[in-house]
C-alpha cells in the first residue's frame, strides 16, 4: 500500500512538473469557462401558453385585421380602372391588320383607332399605362445587358461600353448608345386619346409625359454626357440601337430637358419588371380645376401608332387608364389577405373558447368532493 501510494504521488508530481514546463504531458481541459453565457445561466423568459393568453390574442388579431382588410378592399374597389387590349389578335380588332403586317423592319408606321366609352367619370389625376404580357424582362442575361456607367453620362463608356451589352454593343463599327438588350427592346408605341363630345366633335386629351419616372432615376442614375448643349454633337460617333428608328438624341427633339439618356420613357423602360406580365407608366392626365372630371363619361377614341410587334413571342399589349388612392393602384389582394387572416384568427379564438369552456367545466365538476 505504501509503495503504491508513493508511486501515485511520484506520478502526479511528474505530470504536474511536465505541465508546468509545457511538456508533452499537458492535459487539456474541455470544460467551458465559468461564465453566465457558456454555462447557460443567462436570464430567460419562456411564455407559458394558457387559455387566458392565447384566446385573447386570437380575438385581438381578428378584431384588428378584419377592419383593416375591409378598409383596404373598399379602397381598392373605389379605384376606377379601364383596360383595353389592342394586340390585334382577333379579326374584329381594329389593330388586326397592323399586328399581322408590321415588324421591326417596317419603315411605315401603322395607325389603328379603337373606340371605347366610359360609363363613369374619372376624377383626380388619371394615369395611363401600357401593359405587356409574356415579356420576360427578368431574364438574367437580359437584366445584365446594359451599361450603367454609360447611362450615367460617362464619356469613356459611351465609346467603349461594357461587354455585358453584347450582341448590342456595336453596330456597323460604331458603339451603340444606349447599348444592351434592354434599351434595344424599348417600347415605342405611340398612344393618343381623343374625347368625342355629344355633338360629335373630337378633342385631344392632353397627356403629360414628364414626371412619370422615379426622381432618383431621373436625377441620379441617368445623365447625358457633358461637353455640349447640342446632344447631336455629344453623341456624334455613336449608333442608335438596332431596333430603334431614330437616335437617342432625337427621342424628344421638342424638349431638350427630356431628351437623350434622361428621356423619361427610356428611364421607365430601363427599370426592368419582375414578372412577365407587367405595366409601366406612360402618361399622366392631370386633374382639371373647378371640380370638373378629368375624364368625363362618354365616348373616346384611342389612337395607336403600332410600332411594337409582339405576336412573334405570343405577347399581348394593352392600355390601362387608372386612378389611385392612398394605398396606390388597384390591388384587392392585401384587403383579402387581411380579412382572411383576421377571420381565421377570430374563428380559432371562438373554437378554443368553446373547447376551454366545455372541458374546464368537466374538470371543475370532477374536483368537487362528494
Amino acid at each position: 500500500m505504501m509503495a503504491s501510494s508513493y508511486n501515485a504521488k511520484e506520478e502526479d508530481g511528474h505530470h504536474s512538473g511536465a505541465a508546468s514546463h509545457g511538456g508533452p504531458g499537458i492535459v487539456k481541459n474541455k470544460k467551458p469557462d465559468n461564465t453566465a453565457f457558456k454555462q447557460q445561466r443567462l436570464p430567460a423568459w419562456q411564455p407559458i401558453l394558457t387559455a387566458g393568453t392565447v384566446m385573447p390574442a386570437f380575438f385581438v388579431i381578428g378584431l384588428i385585421f378584419i377592419p383593416i382588410g375591409i378598409g383596404l378592399f373598399v379602397s381598392s374597389n373605389n379605384i376606377k380602372e379601364l383596360e383595353i387590349d389592342y394586340t390585334g389578335v382577333d379579326v374584329s380588332s381594329p389593330c388586326y391588320s397592323c399586328a399581322r403586317n408590321f415588324s421591326w423592319d417596317s419603315t411605315t408606321p401603322c395607325v389603328c383607332l379603337i373606340p371605347f366609352s366610359l360609363k363613369q367619370p374619372f376624377e383626380s389625376n388619371v394615369f395611363m399605362y401600357y401593359g405587356l404580357s409574356n415579356f420576360y424582362q427578368n431574364h438574367r442575361r437580359y437584366v445584365k445587358s446594359r451599361d450603367d456607367s454609360q447611362l450615367n453620362g460617362d464619356r469613356t463608356s459611351l465609346r467603349n461600353s461594357s461587354k455585358e451589352c453584347e450582341p448590342y454593343r456595336t453596330s456597323e463599327g460604331l458603339p451603340i448608345a444606349p447599348c444592351g438588350a434592354i434599351a434595344n427592346s424599348l417600347f415605342n408605341d405611340t398612344l393618343e386619346l381623343y374625347y368625342i363630345d355629344p355633338s360629335g366633335n373630337q378633342t385631344a386629351v392632353p397627356l403629360v409625359k414628364k414626371g412619370i419616372a422615379w426622381w432618383t432615376d431621373k436625377h441620379v442614375k441617368f445623365r447625358n454626357p457633358a461637353g455640349s448643349a447640342n446632344l447631336s454633337v455629344v453623341f456624334q460617333g455613336t449608333s442608335k440601337p438596332v431596333n430603334w428608328r431614330k437616335p437617342v438624341f432625337e427621342l424628344d427633339a421638342s424638349d431638350p430637358d427630356n431628351n437623350g439618356f434622361i428621356n423619361e420613357d427610356l428611364i421607365v423602360w430601363m427599370r426592368t419588371a419582375a414578372l412577365p406580365t407587367f405595366r409601366k407608366l406612360y402618361r399622366i392626365i392631370q386633374k382639371k380645376p373647378n371640380m370638373v372630371p378629368t375624364l368625363p363619361s362618354g365616348n373616346y377614341i384611342l389612337s395607336v401608332t403600332y410600332n411594337y410587334p409582339v405576336l412573334s413571342f405570343d405577347g399581348r399589349k394593352r392600355m390601362i387608364l387608372s386612378t389611385i388612392s392612398w394605398m396606390g393602384g388597384k390591388n384587392p389582394f392585401p384587403g383579402i389577405a387581411y380579412m382572411t387572416v383576421g377571420s381565421i384568427c377570430f374563428f380559432l379564438g371562438v373554437v378554443l373558447l368553446i373547447i376551454h369552456h366545455k372541458y374546464d367545466n368537466r374538470n371543475s365538476s370532477a374536483d368537487v368532493p362528494n
